[in-house]
């Protein structure tokens, strides 16, 4: 992370009040006065602000807006992954609750907190996940009784969980579902003899995707986002 979003972070502080305190020479890295906001702090980096030393302390958790074409794993020979978008310390320790397909695009997200990300991604839970739909083929009426009483995956012992599906164009739609089964959306479209051609998930639970985050862009959820999937 940036030194003088380290400092905006810890101290509650904005970018430019960060830059002032590092002008007037009060910060201290390694032992060491550094007026340059750009310089990346790590773990090992002991930052100090006029002798009081500075930390990232607690659980962290973000919503980030998922570009096409990145994948949600720390690891791809192929494909940039989501945390090489992260300007925070240590983005490796940050797993996915709930990743998406590289094609798909919209609302992932992202914590340390294991317990927290358990709520969203077991079975048990039920978390409903809401997904803007564009499809090959014009879509027929009756799709939205036949996802409501469940759909019969290739491979899968089981129906799907009731989905409920708004149609808002022969070709568009929104789907909600309450489970995650590997690419379920898109398989379950496949069952009904249609194709998926783009996937934005809008919503996770009660979190929405913040309208004003372009692709690529992450924030923190507030206290009461993350409050949801602790109740």
């Amino acid at each position: 992370m940036r030194l003088d979003k380290f400092l905006s972070t810890t101290l509650g502080i904005t970018r430019k009040e960060a830059g002032k305190l590092l002008k007037n020479k009060q910060i201290e890295v390694n032992g060491e006065i550094v007026k340059n906001g750009s310089l990346k702090v790590t773990d090992d980096c002991d930052v100090e602000f006029n002798g009081r030393s500075l930390s990232l302390s607690g659980p962290r958790y973000f919503m980030l807006n998922k570009p096409e074409g990145f994948v949600c794993s720390h690891v791809d020979d192929y494909n940039p992954t989501v945390f090489v978008l992260f300007d925070e310390v240590s983005p490796e320790k940050l797993h996915v609750a709930g990743r998406l397909d590289g094609d798909t695009t919209g609302l992932v997200l992202l914590t340390d907190d294991g317990q927290w990300s358990h709520r969203i991604t077991s079975p048990r839970h039920e978390c409903e996940k809401v997904y803007y739909v564009e499809l090959a083929d014009p879509l027929p009426e009756e799709t939205v009784q036949t996802f409501a009483e469940g759909v019969q995956l290739r491979g899968e012992k089981d129906l799907t969980r009731p989905a409920k599906l708004e149609i808002l164009n022969e070709r568009e739609a929104v789907i909600t579902i309450s489970e995650g089964k590997y690419h379920q959306v898109k398989r379950m479209f496949a069952a009904v003899g249609n194709k998926v051609v783009g996937l934005h998930r809008e919503q996770v639970g009660s979190i929405e995707l913040d309208e004003d985050l372009e692709p690529g862009e992450y924030r923190p959820l507030t206290d009461e986002e993350i409050a949801y999937f602790l109740k």
